[in-house]
């Protein structure tokens, strides 16, 4: 299998697809890698190391684009990246469709491109194997970030995040007791932070307080109840996830209002749309902005500012997929893996994720019937 690894043109997109180790372990198997001059430069691999591991160093982008079985990107596709797709290209990426431009859908359909999102990749246990390390990371820095938006210099309340004996600790808010929240919920705790979380899902809380041993407070999400909630909240951390599918706005522009001057939203869920009212996407030059006194972190790729580490964990739990694309080909790939299948928007072009077809308002065909013995491959 031939295997296309482009650099990531957006300006504050810092990571790679893969790693030398990941090419090495491809190319032993042998497999060609085609690595964009300098793809990897910004995440500290340089191409002397790719060429060690096996790789072969293209310095074009259509080379990456077009010669490859399969791009193996990290971001979404950009308006220039599509003028350079082939017809029956097989593009990987974190894509996040559900809040992509419909032109860029409608031209995908026309390549009659096959889009897998790493986003929506499942394991037999219905946990999304690509996603996760990525969300146990932004919980992470999700609790480091609100504690630098805190500080007087970002226009903060001016205030630690943590714990100062005979002075009350300050109120971290989170909204998601999936993988980023519970991450978040760890972190903000041990910084010594009031905790509290929210979800509809009471098996999740559970999951949160027996975590904690009891130490962060649950609650069922309701709006009375996160209106009286977000008053209070120093740092309100929203870690929202409907794989495939827009975040709802949870936190209303009029709750926005109501909270305390300096105090801080880390919209996680910016990359699906944001479940903050007052959020936009930002860059991690220009990564914070305020409205009604309070600053907002909605940095959509923020594990691009620790790139290498990021493109590590992307590197390793993409190569399972890879290599069952090469040793099976794609449809047998995804017609044995079912988790896998998950993961796929369009198929030759045709919708085939539910979601976003209902966003679209057009027919899904079922990805089966697709990959089956007599569909095209």
């Amino acid at each position: 299998m031939l295997i296309g690894v482009p650099k990531q043109r957006r300006p504050d997109e810092h990571r790679v697809a893969l790693t030398p180790y990941a090419v090495s372990r491809l190319t032993r198997l042998g497999h060609t890698v085609m690595i964009e001059n300098d793809a990897g430069l910004e995440s500290r691999f340089s191409n002397e190391e790719y060429e060690k591991a096996g790789a072969q160093v293209v310095y074009s982008r259509e080379e990456a684009y077009r010669r490859g079985d399969v791009v193996c990107k990290v971001g979404v596709l950009r308006p220039d990246d599509l003028s350079l797709l082939k017809e029956g290209s097989v593009v990987c990426a974190f894509h996040h469709l559900a809040v992509s431009p419909r032109s860029v859908v409608e031209r995908l359909m026309e390549l009659e491109a096959t889009i897998i999102g790493y986003e929506l990749i499942q394991d037999a246990a219905g946990n999304h194997p690509v996603l996760l390390p990525f969300s146990e990371m932004a919980g992470q820095m999700a609790v480091h970030i609100a504690a630098n938006c805190l500080t007087i210099r970002a226009a903060g309340r001016g205030i630690l995040l943590g714990a100062v004996p005979g002075i009350p600790a300050p109120t971290v808010l989170i909204l998601g007791a999936g993988t980023v929240g519970r991450t978040a919920a760890r972190y903000a705790l041990a910084n010594g932070a009031r905790v509290i979380v929210l979800d509809e899902d009471l098996d999740k809380l559970r999951k949160v307080s027996l975590e904690s041993r009891g130490e962060v407070e649950t609650f069922v999400a309701g709006a009375d109840r996160l209106d009286k909630l977000t008053a209070v909240a120093d740092v309100v951390i929203g870690a929202i996830l409907i794989p495939g599918a827009k975040a709802p706005f949870l936190v209303t522009e009029d709750m926005v209002k109501a909270m305390k001057k300096g105090s801080v939203i880390v919209d996680v869920s910016i990359d699906q749309g944001g479940c903050v009212e007052t959020s936009r996407p930002t860059t991690l030059d220009k990564a914070t902005f305020v409205v009604h006194d309070v600053v907002h972190y909605c940095v959509p790729n923020m594990t691009a500012n620790i790139a290498r580490t990021a493109s590590r964990a992307l590197a390793d739990a993409l190569q399972p997929y890879l290599l069952s694309i090469a040793d099976k080909g794609l449809a047998g790939a995804l017609r044995d893996d079912a988790g896998f299948g998950e993961g796929v928007y369009l198929y030759q072009g045709q919708m085939v994720n539910r979601q976003l077809a209902t966003m679209l308002g057009i027919e899904a065909v079922p990805l089966n019937e697709l990959t089956s013995g007599g569909a095209r491959r």
